[in-house]
């Protein structure tokens, strides 16, 4: 099942956060995440965080936990763990990146969490799609001609093949002290990209204009 958490990274579009959740859809807001639904005009079935950052008066019709400000993980985590418990095993996380680094790093960070404990995230923005590749197969299609980039993740070495892509590649040993995993190209109907080993971190870039 699908649902959809809102982060609180700074300045998001809210036009993008408006249009990307569906009606209906399963929706946790992550402290400053309600401020940006409440602006794209979404009402949370969820609300988590210590709300520091958060001013905004908190509907009654959401679910609200309120965190200690010092914890352990951060709210956009804990809005993982709950969707988790609640059965949700994709999560889209919007609004997670931009603002300060070491938060985003966090929020990238999250994306192995998630995959430990069961479940698939994704970052989403207007302008790029994060997502944790773990061993196996993973298939793309209707991707056009945009730009992607793949660097091992919580590993020191991945070993992929691409095809289907302007630089295929067949068992090539990716090292994260060599980031040469950037900007290759979707090419054709389907691109697929087989993790032998190891385990990568993919950023499509969605926008053209950044390309």
């Amino acid at each position: 099942m699908k649902c959809y958490i809102i982060a609180g990274a700074p300045s998001p579009d809210i036009e993008f956060i408006r249009n990307e959740i569906p009606q209906n859809a399963f929706v946790l807001c992550a402290d400053r995440g309600y401020s940006h639904a409440k602006a794209a005009g979404i009402t949370p079935s969820v609300i988590i965080g210590d709300f520091d950052s958060c001013t905004d008066e908190l509907p009654e019709n959401a679910e609200v936990i309120s965190l200690q400000r010092e914890k352990l993980y951060t709210d956009t985590v804990h809005c993982i763990d709950n969707a988790l418990q609640k059965g949700y095993d994709e999560l889209v996380v919007l609004a997670a990146t931009g603002g300060r680094l070491d938060h985003t790093v966090a929020n990238l960070c999250a994306l192995e969490y998630t995959q430990n404990k069961g479940g698939r995230a994704v970052l989403l923005s207007e302008r790029e799609e994060i997502r944790l590749l773990g061993e196996g197969r993973h298939k793309f299609s209707g991707c056009g001609r945009l730009t992607f980039s793949l660097f091992p993740f919580g590993c020191e070495t991945a070993v992929i093949s691409v095809s289907g892509a302007h630089y295929p590649l067949d068992r090539y040993a990716y090292e994260s002290r060599n980031p040469v995993g950037v900007s290759n190209i979707f090419e054709g109907e389907i691109s697929e990209i087989e993790v032998h080993s190891g385990r990568l971190l993919m950023i499509i870039n969605r926008d053209d204009r950044y390309l």
